[in-house]
């Protein structure tokens, strides 16, 4: 099994099934994957027809949320997230679970954010920029041998992070006690 492999069961597991949560700024999701998302995807493969046209219907609508199977999910995660984030890069299959699911929970720059400051932390000079590059996959890979200590660091900056979030829009309060857990992983 490849840290993709293991990482992507992960995140299907914290991100569940279909969802249409009115407190969710992300709208209707299926597998964690959202209409924002989809919608956002345009025709990457230029084949004039938008990539997340799932049920291909020639729009992209909570329908296309709907038509998502796990498999759909897995692919859209591995070109979406995972490649993109150079987690294929990073050698610890812990780190790299974490940080993909942070960058699916909460977006690739934020969860880059909190991971450049967590290396940070621990003695890395990183700039805290939110994108992913060889400086910050070389600091990430030196922490292999301590790669829990990374992790623990980043779960706070995490739980922080969501706290913020909860404090600027209370209504998302509502996702406190999943954000909490999702941030322990």
């Amino acid at each position: 099994m490849t840290n993709f492999d293991w990482a992507v069961q992960c995140v299907l597991h914290h991100e569940g099934g279909w969802t249409d949560n009115p407190n969710d700024p992300g709208g209707a999701t299926n597998f964690g994957i959202s209409l924002r998302y989809l919608q956002a995807r345009g025709d990457l493969d230029g084949d004039g027809l938008p990539d997340g046209d799932m049920d291909g219907d020639g729009d992209v609508d909570v329908d296309d949320i709907r038509a998502i199977d796990s498999g759909d999910a897995i692919e859209l995660y591995r070109t979406g997230f995972w490649l993109p984030n150079m987690l294929d890069r990073v050698r610890s299959e812990l780190v790299a679970t974490k940080i993909f699911d942070m960058a699916v929970n909460m977006g690739s720059r934020q969860a880059w954010k909190l991971v450049q400051r967590s290396a940070n932390k621990l003695g890395s000079d990183l700039t805290v920029d939110g994108l992913v590059g060889g400086f910050t996959i070389s600091a990430v890979n030196s922490y292999l041998r301590s790669d829990y200590d990374l992790v623990n660091v980043i779960r706070d900056r995490q739980a922080n992070f969501y706290e913020t979030i909860i404090e600027r829009k209370p209504k998302l309060a509502t996702f406190r006690l999943g954000w909490r857990r999702r941030a322990a992983f």
